[in-house]
């Protein structure tokens, strides 16, 4: 696990991390966020990744999933195990793809980390770790997208009753720099309620 590059504790003590360049798969935390696609199938970037390193054993149970309720709709979030993961559960979450920012875009990326909370924390989770949603080839410009992210967590996060630590994962450094800063800025906002923003070791 890399330093953390900034942080965010909040009044209720949670708290949320920014880690970068780093590599999900890795993560320690107890459930870990795929970004995946709606066939819940595996595919590129993050989701292909995960499931190469969980192993079979994550596909079975999406699988299951999918011939029971179908289709993962964008914006939906599910768990499953975490097979050969160092993380004990996978929360697979679909993100939009964007389309110019009129389709409703932001609307379902939030819901994809509204969701995603909201089921870590009905199934115990205390620790979670989200790679940067839809900014892969699914084209979300990272200032939005990052800004987006760190807006719903800080605003639902600290409404969490067993989710205590959430850390963003992020690929590069670069994009680490762009969610640092999306967190700075939303930190002297009333939504984050009185929340400590401290840099990291540089």
């Amino acid at each position: 696990m890399s330093n953390f590059a900034a942080c965010l504790t909040f009044a209720s003590g949670q708290t949320l991390e920014f880690h970068g360049p780093a590599d999900i798969t890795k993560e320690t935390t107890e459930a870990i966020v795929n970004a995946a696609n709606s066939s819940l199938l595996g595919g590129g970037g993050v989701d292909g990744a995960i499931h190469r390193a969980g192993g079979p054993s994550i596909l079975e149970e999406c699988r299951r999933i999918v011939a029971r309720f179908g289709t993962l709709p964008a914006g939906k979030a599910v768990i499953t195990i975490g097979g050969r993961l160092p993380a004990k559960h996978v929360v697979h979450t679909v993100g939009p793809i964007y389309r110019g920012g009129q389709q409703r875009e932001a609307e379902t990326l939030a819901s994809c980390y509204r969701e995603s909370i909201r089921i870590a924390d009905e199934h115990g989770v205390q620790s979670l770790a989200f790679p940067s949603i839809s900014t892969g080839a699914y084209g979300y410009p990272i200032d939005e997208a990052a800004e987006i992210a760190v807006r719903t967590v800080a605003e639902h996060l600290p409404k969490a009753a067993h989710l205590h630590h959430l850390r963003f994962v992020l690929f590069s450094a670069s994009d680490c720099r762009t969610y640092v800063r999306a967190a700075e800025k939303i930190s002297r906002e009333p939504i984050a309620k009185s929340a400590i923003f401290e840099k990291g070791p540089s």
